[in-house]
């Protein structure tokens, strides 16, 4: 999930092509059962009353790596680079953060309340990550650039689909400012008008990591060698996602793993099918495909397969 655009020119220049398969999308059908000739499942019947998701195929689509000197111009592109705007706005966001959790720690203190808040803490931590889970799910299915108010976020989003490699070269208020700005705007009002440590335990933690959400998201794209040790270590504990499971979502078929704060929402949200579910609510009830069901091909590559196309050349 990134917040700010992609670079678009980034595979303009191509230095050499890799056949690979292209992701299978899917086609509503009413059907029932497959029949069943000697031990082997034959294509279903159509019939009316029953539906199920069938996959359509399609010719393969070329994977094309970018060649070094594109490569390398990325490290330079002002796009990625932090402004005195972007590290303003995550000032911002930051001591929001701060003032909202100081007033939890500073009431749990003056009222020996410790448990309570704590509490309020985990839950706003966890939940943060399912909220990270349902923004990525619409953010990536619906919409597009002419979409008010989330129009940008949803052409950046299908960028990163694209080149997901690129969010480990944005600097980190570049990354992070938009959600800075928007917890600034959100719990500000909030840090300064109430002083209930239970409710700030909450808010604290919930719009830290809704705001630090992008970094661990670009921390899911990098490589164990390059993160510092305590990042690896929680991701290894399960309480940052890591790149072994967000990986995932940047293969076919498109449509799972969304949550990217701790990850810990994404085996029940994909074993029980809820945005299957909500995908098919939306629909029936108001005609919208989401962009999984159909997507044709997907011309992304990992920072390793750039990195040994550049030292090859």
């Amino acid at each position: 999930m990134s917040i700010l655009a992609q670079n678009k020119f980034l595979l303009s220049s191509r230095s050499h092509v890799n056949p690979c398969s292209t992701p299978i999308p899917r086609r509503v059908v009413y059907c029932i059962a497959n029949t069943t000739v000697n031990g082997v499942a034959t294509s279903p019947k159509h019939a009316d009353g029953q539906l199920v998701i069938e996959r359509e195929v399609i010719s393969p689509t070329p994977l094309t790596f970018v060649n070094s000197s594109t490569y390398y111009s990325v490290l330079n592109d002002p796009s990625l680079r932090s402004t005195w705007s972007h590290r303003a706005w995550v000032a911002g966001g930051c001591t929001t953060v701060l003032i909202s959790l100081a007033k939890s720690i500073v009431g749990a203190a003056s009222s020996h309340i410790w448990l309570e808040p704590a509490l309020a803490a985990l839950v706003g931590y966890i939940l943060a990550d399912l909220g990270s889970g349902v923004y990525h799910w619409g953010i990536d299915n619906y919409g597009d650039a002419s979409t008010p108010i989330f129009g940008t976020q949803i052409e950046a989003f299908q960028g990163h689909h694209k080149w997901p490699w690129t969010i480990t070269k944005r600097q980190f208020a570049n990354n992070l400012y938009a959600l800075a700005r928007a917890v600034t705007f959100a719990v500000l009002p909030v840090s300064l008008a109430i002083d209930d440590p239970i409710l700030h335990g909450f808010v604290g933690m919930c719009s830290g990591c809704i705001m630090f959400s992008q970094q661990f998201h670009a921390w899911a794209h990098s490589k164990k060698s390059e993160l510092p040790p305590l990042v690896v270590a929680m991701q290894n504990a399960g309480l940052l996602v890591s790149r072994t499971q967000h990986s995932t979502h940047h293969r076919p078929p498109y449509n799972n793993n969304y949550c990217i704060v701790s990850g810990i929402w994404n085996k029940l949200l994909d074993e029980t099918k809820l945005f299957e579910a909500l995908e098919m609510i939306l629909y029936f009830k108001l005609g919208l495909r989401p962009r999984s069901w159909t997507e044709p091909n997907s011309e992304w590559t990992e920072e390793t397969e750039i990195l040994e196309q550049t030292t090859a050349h």
